[in-house]
């Protein structure tokens, strides 16, 4: 399960050490760690995990067995998605493995994404599993990405290592394995200084269509 740690003045959410998939629980202990980073109104946020995946997406064995909580699984996803976007510190995902699907969309709602370099892959899978992104997710990942990067992300379900999604502006560092989580707090820590109400304004005017289009939006998801 997320676990919360602070280095200094910056904020550091270890998502876990399995694929840390978007269970409603995980989303819980997510939003329970950023309640405290918000409290604090000071500071910044690293976000990574342990082990082989950064995050693996949504838990689509408990959807399915869970389908009479679809509509309310589907408004926590998105609202999650939006809370990340415009919290009031700076944002830093650390992405030490692979980063799939809703993981990758959280991903992209964080101000800056590291990447191990050698090992490792970003993917939004969808297309070639059939499961269509929601009008929130799809204003999220063409927000955060270029044209040409958000059309093929989405439509040919490419894996980018990390040099390739460097390249493509999905990430904007990808550095080795030892320096992942470094490089994160590096970034992290030289933009404590703008945390607070004013950038917390910046980022919900600078995202507002995005930010209405996830919390009005219910799916579908499949």
């Amino acid at each position: 399960m997320p676990t919360l740690a602070q280095q200094d003045d910056v904020f550091v959410l270890d998502l876990g050490d399995t694929e840390n998939r978007f269970h409603p629980d995980w989303i819980a202990a997510v939003n329970g760690a950023l309640d405290e980073v918000e409290k604090a109104g000071s500071g910044a946020l690293v976000t990574t995990a342990t082990g082989k995946f950064y995050s693996n997406g949504l838990d689509l064995e408990w959807l399915l067995a869970h389908g009479d909580q679809y509509q309310a699984y589907v408004v926590s996803v998105h609202e999650l998605l939006a809370r990340m976007l415009a919290l009031p510190v700076i944002t830093v995902a650390a992405l030490q493995g692979h980063t799939f699907a809703a993981g990758a969309m959280f991903s992209l709602a964080h101000d800056f994404r590291v990447m191990r370099a050698d090992r490792g892959y970003w993917c939004l899978p969808e297309a070639a599993i059939d499961i269509p992104f929601t009008a929130g997710m799809s204003a999220l990942i063409q927000a955060r990405l270029t044209p040409q990067a958000a059309h093929e992300a989405m439509t040919t379900a490419r894996r980018y290592p990390g040099a390739d999604a460097l390249a493509a502006a999905i990430v904007d560092r990808a550095v080795g394995e030892d320096a992942v989580r470094a490089t994160a707090m590096e970034i992290a820590q030289s933009q404590v200084s703008t945390a607070g109400t004013t950038l917390g304004t910046i980022k919900a005017r600078m995202y507002a269509s995005v930010l209405d289009t996830l919390r009005s939006d219910k799916g579908p998801v499949g």
